[in-house]
């Protein structure tokens, strides 16, 4: 085993999360009903992101922007968007979203669905790269939790604010979990936020030795409590995205959280900040719960030791007075931070998935940006 793959997991601790209970940094502003107007009326929309340069850089398509977009139809239950998930492409310029269509092909995905991931843009070959997260298996009933991480290039072309991809090449898997570090998620049931992870896979190329990497959300295989989350790592040790090899975590939450979902890295001042999102619900019930927010943890390399963020973790929590209403931040290479509009304007209401509110007052757009401020083991939410 050489160096690199020796380091030791840094863990995030129920001391750490307990210091949360203090915190008095700025919270993300209140949604309002003007953030909702949906922007594709039949669908609803969650998990997204920038197509980026492989310096994680956000391209710019002739002044336009591309995302990438979780999509589900409009009419299902929001539980049931998981089910049927694809992703799909869009353009923002100045503010204002453009429909692309579907990213892949109807059935070029070896999953039934297609969940989050990234996207890697090389300008000189006009190239995407994207890394996503293939669940269940084509065919298969659309409702298993299996998770494979898979990546396809594809050529891009625009025309005005639309792009379109062509020429997809298969879908190759990146690497499976091993079983020794990471568990092997194959569950045929469970419920979304309790479900082992093996997903949201990040290109990060370091600028300290130009290698591509890629960070993803696990769970701890040598962990054997409910609650295992962890942020995993691999390397690319071929040409291309090719030949991955896995790594140990790099952060572990045995004990205290089941989820650290959409994790990613930017590199500021030297330092390597990792993000991951966190649900209230996703915490072990034996520790301090804290709430659905961003959360983070900073080192001086990457394989770390990494430390948290504000002594706890806690980057950037919803307001207080609505404790669900954003979810799933995407860190941006400026430091903006975008998500998706959950549950809004509940007003004190309860979450219940069999009550009307639950559907009426679930978004499903992205939500408006706000802005971190780094300083060393420090960070603040700041507005845009």
């Amino acid at each position: 085993m050489d160096a690199i793959q020796q380091n030791t997991l840094s863990r995030w601790t129920a001391e750490q999360i307990a210091l949360v209970a203090d915190f008095n940094g700025a919270r993300i502003p209140l949604i309002t009903a003007a953030d909702v107007a949906p922007i594709l009326p039949e669908f609803q929309l969650w998990d997204l992101w920038p197509i980026q340069h492989p310096d994680g850089r956000t391209v710019d398509f002739n002044g336009a922007e591309g995302w990438v977009i979780m999509a589900a139809p409009r009419d299902l239950h929001p539980d049931a968007r998981h089910d049927v998930a694809r992703l799909r492409l869009l353009t923002l310029r100045d503010g204002q979203w453009t429909d692309c269509g579907f990213l892949m092909p109807e059935g070029h995905a070896p999953g039934s669905r297609e969940w989050a991931g990234s996207t890697t843009y090389d300008a000189a070959t006009a190239t995407l790269t994207l890394f996503f997260t293939a669940t269940g298996r084509r065919g298969d009933t659309g409702h298993s939790f299996e998770q494979r991480l898979f990546q396809a290039s594809a050529r891009v072309t625009q025309s005005g604010d639309v792009l379109t991809t062509h020429d997809w090449t298969p879908c190759v898997e990146s690497f499976a979990a091993d079983g020794v570090d990471y568990v092997v998620v194959n569950e045929g049931v469970g419920t979304p936020g309790f479900i082992k992870a093996f997903r949201d896979p990040f290109h990060f190329r370091d600028p300290k030795d130009g290698r591509d990497y890629i960070l993803f959300s696990g769970s701890l295989a040598q962990s054997d409590h409910a609650f295992n989350g962890c942020v995993g790592i691999a390397r690319a040790d071929g040409a291309g995205f090719a030949d991955w090899q896995i790594l140990p975590p790099l952060v572990g939450a045995a004990g205290v959280n089941n989820e650290m979902e959409r994790a990613m890295m930017r590199c500021v001042d030297g330092r390597y900040y990792l993000f991951w999102s966190t649900q209230a619900k996703t915490f072990a019930p034996e520790v301090t719960t804290g709430p659905t927010g961003l959360y983070g943890m900073v080192a001086d390399s990457l394989m770390g030791p990494y430390m948290p963020l504000n002594g706890h973790g806690l980057v950037a929590a919803n307001p207080v007075e609505e404790p669900e209403q954003t979810y799933s931040w995407w860190v941006c290479h400026d430091l903006s931070v975008i998500g998706f509009v959950n549950h809004w304007g509940m007003k004190g209401e309860a979450i219940d998935a069999s009550a009307p509110s639950y559907t009426t007052q679930f978004a499903g757009v992205p939500s408006p940006k706000f802005r971190l401020a780094l300083d060393g083991a420090s960070a603040k939410v700041m507005p845009l």
